[in-house]
């Protein structure tokens, strides 16, 4: 086959860009340029997409032995993902902008241009596996290297795109892929790992969005009694679930640490209360998108909302265009925003983005 590898700069897209080439694949390397200034070095670990790492990526196809390009998507990222992010914020929603990279540029820009140029599949250096079952189906399922898994983040796949892709990694941990990086002579091979948001580099996400939608202030109000506990800059600092940095003036009335209950934009209100007001027991998603056959009816499975959240059983049922979820266990601090993955065993069934949550208290 045809294959066109996406090569970040890191050890992972390089190894399994060099796997495809061992498979016998006619391998293409391409680099995506998505910071329309990129810096000239990572900060620490932090942070991608630098010239520094586009020069790793050169040098590692070269030592694999394959052509290579850079496509500038920095403007299609810019607004796909960047503009989406600080949007969702602003409109009291918790994004996962990989999951959007992944929806939205790998999975479709990149994915649909190397088709149309002629390419089979898209090779990426995701820790997930892809199974091919005998009537042709293929299923998304997870990395054996679970601390590394990424299956989350690729569960807004659809079956179509399933078909072209292709992960090399899904059958081995992080040290293995370290340990053959090495072996083969990647100059990567002990490149840490990028970690956050990868177009923020210093990690400080709020300082991001204070830069971008100004001063905001507003009142931090006690969900039980409506007291004013405090004041803020700007609803779009805080998320669902939060404990730290509440700008409380003065404690509760029980005296009990407080955490993000829910965000206002319009009237510029941060809702807090207890650790028991936090619990979820049941979540409605919108834009589901699924990795095989649409479920007929209600499907008992499991549920994940963090990239590297526990699991917890569920029922889930397709009800018009959106996704209703009943969760066996009450789950803290699901925000609007976030993504529901659904699994059964380790196979991702499809996702939604969560529209809004029910609460169901349970004792702290």
């Amino acid at each position: 086959m045809r294959v066109l590898a996406a090569m970040s700069g890191g050890v992972d897209s390089a190894v399994a860009a060099a796997r495809a080439v061992e498979a016998g694949h006619d391998v293409t390397g391409v680099h995506l340029a998505l910071a329309s200034a990129p810096a000239s070095l990572r900060t620490g670990a932090r942070g991608c997409c630098t010239l520094e790492d586009a020069r790793d990526a050169r040098r590692a196809a070269d030592v694999i032995g394959i052509p290579f390009y850079v496509w500038d998507l920095a403007e299609r990222f810019r607004v796909d993902v960047v503009e989406e992010f600080v949007a969702e914020y602003a409109a009291g929603r918790t994004p996962n902008p990989c999951l959007r990279c992944n929806e939205k540029i790998k999975f479709a820009v990149v994915l649909d241009r190397g088709l149309a140029l002629g390419f089979d599949a898209l090779c990426t250096g995701h820790h997930a596996r892809l199974v091919d079952a005998p009537d042709g189906t293929r299923s998304l399922r997870r990395s054996v290297d679970a601390a590394k898994d990424q299956s989350y983040v690729l569960g807004v796949l659809t079956a179509d795109q399933l078909a072209a892709a292709m992960f090399p990694l899904g059958d081995s941990t992080k040290e293995q892929v370290r340990a053959e990086a090495t072996a083969r002579g990647l100059a990567v091979a002990d490149k840490p790992d990028s970690y956050d948001v990868c177009f923020i580099a210093d990690g400080d996400t709020g300082r991001f969005l204070r830069d971008r939608l100004g001063s905001a202030p507003g009142p931090v109000v006690d969900a039980a009694t409506g007291d004013v506990l405090g004041a803020h800059d700007g609803a779009y600092a805080y998320t669902v679930g939060q404990r730290r940095g509440l700008g409380l003036s003065r404690p509760a009335a029980d005296g009990r640490p407080r955490f993000v209950l829910g965000i206002s934009p319009v009237s510029r209100t941060v809702t807090v209360g207890s650790a028991a007001e936090l619990a979820v027991s049941e979540l409605v998603g919108v834009r589901p998108r699924w990795g095989g056959s649409v479920p007929a009816g209600p499907l008992r499975c499991a549920a994940q909302v963090r990239a590297h959240g526990s699991v917890t059983g569920c029922v889930a049922e397709l009800v018009g265009d959106r996704l209703q979820v009943r969760l066996e266990v009450p789950v803290r601090g699901v925000a609007p925003g976030q993504t529901v993955v659904l699994y059964d065993g380790d196979r991702v069934v499809g996702s939604a983005t969560i529209e809004f949550t029910v609460h169901h208290p349970v004792p702290a």
